[in-house]
């Protein structure tokens, strides 16, 4: 090879390399360059694009923004909505003035992002976070931006991105979603906050409310489930003199998460991108059921989800239309029983409602420095003062919150505290009416005291009588066993989660089992299950969550390794016995009792050998083998371990219910306590204990 072709070789394979580190390293494009159609920006860690597109069956081409590495293009972000081209003559410049324009035709303004600052050297630019903004070339601090996609958004809302009001210059940041997925012009329906005395997240179809979140009252917004407590994301929602807004933002950055609003199902949906099936899976859904519909029960109706009808009268209060009370009169609401009078205010009263959606109302005032006892009077006072609370109730509450006027879109929060930041509020009434409805109560509540010790007497004489008879426990027989495929089989595991998620957080008194096992949980005749055998319960205050005591009593093979060797019981030595029980159900086998022929290892031991092999499939019961969810069946294993780790690495039962029903990523278990069949010894003998097929309970001092 001659010199004059060595130097012509060396001159190509520059240009190819300079031409290919220009094409794909590119996340903005400056004053002098252009983005035209074939062309994209890529940010720079490679999760999103900028470029043209045309959705759907749809011709037309858009300008958008779309996640870079999730094939099927998922677009969250579109400039040139109302206005698209129809043809390929697109072209995103920064024009003379500084102002970000898209053209058509390359005369004709198909979209523009005009700035109130005067630009001098901008570029623009693709962000990591999804966000396209105009900017400085040495300026890198978002507040000082010229413009930014993120304070425009479309139907999508990303991590990062504020939802809500600049009020300095009157910026509302709103979704609004496709018309269709042909069409990305605003659809009906559109999701932001709504200003007012008591701001909160707003749901409409075109100007009507169609779903409201409750105001925030410090911990979350009072009707939302899935926000309090998730492992995907956490939110913040900033209320000042300057801003109004929510924002969100992941806690494992590996994770994918947006919220989108569809117009087709009139929802806003969270969703999850799930890497191994390649598709997005809808985490959290509004709304959720019947009872998020605004307003579905009228003035002091209360939407109870498992009531017939599911709208109720609040206390005192007596259907509007009780002759014609269906679905097409619900609206009408209801109105009170006793009328009240402003001129006597000894006959005066407020009757406390608890755990409710915070109530919309034609006007309501706020104070927040004003304490529960001064709200009250203020609100005695005023004679069209309907209702008060507290603002704000973390910390145990502080602040004032009054309605004036009649209470409408109400709902009651589910006993299995689905909704945790749903608070109390105290509703005017005469006093004579507080006190009927006081003493009511007292006698409800010592009838419901006596059939449930009744109740509990009879059961455990039933039971012992059958054990007598035939020793059995739930899943000791096989024929029955085998009935029992995956979908009975999770609803039962369900029904555990949640009866133990009731005991632990949502019933008054906190309530540790402290003997959890599969024969102690009884079946009905639909197959739901129901913890039984409270005769090893303890109950502790609402801010504790463990004791200790000096008598361990319990049954081997199901007690958490503190529990057995210290003494020490908790909440959490009650999710050790459900991933026992978890594990059990999977498996159709017993852990007390069974032992692997080849290797002497007890079931978790086992269960723990198979997983770390990965081979956790072989421990599936053979008569699910064949149910081809597989998947489904390895996450409850998956959970039962995270169950079985060490005291301070179980979650609670709360993570666990929400961990059944999603498809978020788990985390790796930790070593598991495996002295879950062993006894030990540092025990006494003395010590009373149990096999798996009866309980001995040893009473002692409260």
């Amino acid at each position: 090879m001659d010199i004059f072709a060595f130097v012509l070789l060396l001159l190509s394979s520059s240009l190819l390399l300079f031409f290919f580190v220009l094409s794909d390293a590119a996340d903005g494009i400056a004053k002098s360059e252009s983005l035209t159609e074939g062309m994209t920006l890529v940010s720079r860690d490679g999760s999103f694009a900028l470029g043209f597109f045309s959705p759907g069956n749809s011709g037309n081409r858009y300008l958008g923004i779309w996640y870079n590495n999730i094939p099927g293009r998922t677009v969250v972000w579109v400039a040139n909505r109302l206005n698209p081209i129809n043809d390929s003559s697109g072209m995103l410049m920064v024009n003379s003035s500084g102002s970000l324009v898209l053209l058509s035709q390359n005369t004709t303004v198909a979209w523009s992002a005009n700035s109130t600052k005067k630009a001098w050297n901008p570029i623009v630019q693709l962000l990591d976070s999804g966000n396209l903004v105009l900017r400085e070339e040495k300026e890198e601090n978002p507040e000082k931006y010229l413009w930014q996609s993120f304070d425009y958004p479309s139907d999508t809302w990303l991590p990062g991105m504020k939802l809500g009001w600049d009020l300095k210059i009157g910026l509302e940041r709103r979704l609004s979603a496709w018309k269709s997925p042909d069409d990305p012009s605003p659809g009906e329906l559109s999701w932001g906050v709504e200003l007012h005395n008591r701001p909160e997240i707003v749901l409409k179809k075109g100007t009507k409310k169609f779903l409201r979140t409750g105001p925030w009252n410090g911990l979350g917004f009072s009707g939302v489930p899935g926000l309090d407590d998730n492992q995907v994301y956490t939110y913040d929602f900033v209320i000042n003199s300057d801003e109004v807004y929510l924002i969100f933002h992941l806690i494992k950055k590996s994770v994918i998460s947006r919220a989108v609003l569809n117009e087709n199902t009139s929802s806003y949906e969270r969703c999850i991108w799930v890497e191994a099936d390649k598709k997005w899976t809808t985490y959290i859904s509004s709304p959720k059921d019947k009872c998020d519909t605004y307003n579905l029960c009228g003035p002091y109706g209360n939407c109870i989800i498992g009531k017939l009808p599911i709208c109720q009268c609040v206390e005192g209060f007596k259907h509007k239309s009780p002759d014609t009370w269906n679905p097409d009169e619900w609206s009408k609401g209801c109105v009170r029983i006793t009328q009240l009078s402003c001129e006597d205010k000894d006959k005066i009263g407020f009757a406390k409602f608890v755990g409710l959606k915070m109530p919309d109302t034609t006007y309501s005032w706020v104070n927040g420095s004003m304490n529960l006892n001064e709200c009250r009077v203020r609100c005695l006072n005023n004679c069209s003062c309907t209702a008060y609370a507290n603002s704000d109730i973390k910390n145990g509450g502080s602040g004032c919150a009054m309605w004036f006027g009649d209470l409408i879109d109400i709902r009651q929060a589910a006993a299995s505290g689905q909704y945790p930041s749903m608070q109390d509020i105290y509703i005017r009434m005469p006093a004579s009416e507080q006190v009927n409805q006081k003493e009511e109560k007292d006698k409800h509540k010592t009838k419901l005291i006596v059939i449930v010790v009744v109740s509990i007497a009879v059961v455990f004489g039933v039971l012992l009588i059958l054990y007598c008879i035939s020793k059995r426990s739930n899943f000791r027989d096989q024929t029955r066993a085998k009935v029992l495929g995956w979908s009975m089989r999770f609803n039962i595991i369900h029904g555990i989660a949640r009866g133990l998620l009731y005991l632990h957080e949502d019933s008054r008194l906190r309530i540790i089992h402290r003997d959890l096992k599969a024969s102690n949980v009884l079946l009905d005749n639909k197959m739901i299950p129901k913890i039984s055998d409270f005769g090893m319960a303890r109950s502790v205050g609402g801010d504790q969550t463990e004791g200790n005591t000096r008598r361990v009593v319990g049954t081997y093979g199901y007690m958490a390794p503190e529990y057995a060797i210290n003494g020490i019981f908790s909440v959490k030595s009650d999710v050790f016995s459900f991933g026992i029980s978890l594990l059990e159900i999977i498996s159709g086998k017993k852990n007390r009792g069974w032992s692997h022929p080849d290797h002497n290892l007890n079931l978790v031991e086992h269960a723990w050998k198979l997983w770390k092999e990965g081979r956790p499939l072989e421990l599936i019961d053979t008569c699910l083998e064949d149910s081809g969810i597989q998947s489904k069946i390895k996450r409850c294993l998956h959970i039962s371990f995270l169950c079985l780790q060490h005291h301070d690495d179980r979650p609670n039962m709360s993570s666990v219910v929400m961990l059944l029903h999603s498809e978020a990523p788990l985390p790796e278990p930790k070593e598991v306590g495996f002295f879950v069949g062993k006894k030990s010894p540092s025990l006494s003998k003395n010590q009373p204990s149990s096999v798996n097929e009866i309980t001995i309970t040893v009473l002692e001092a409260r």
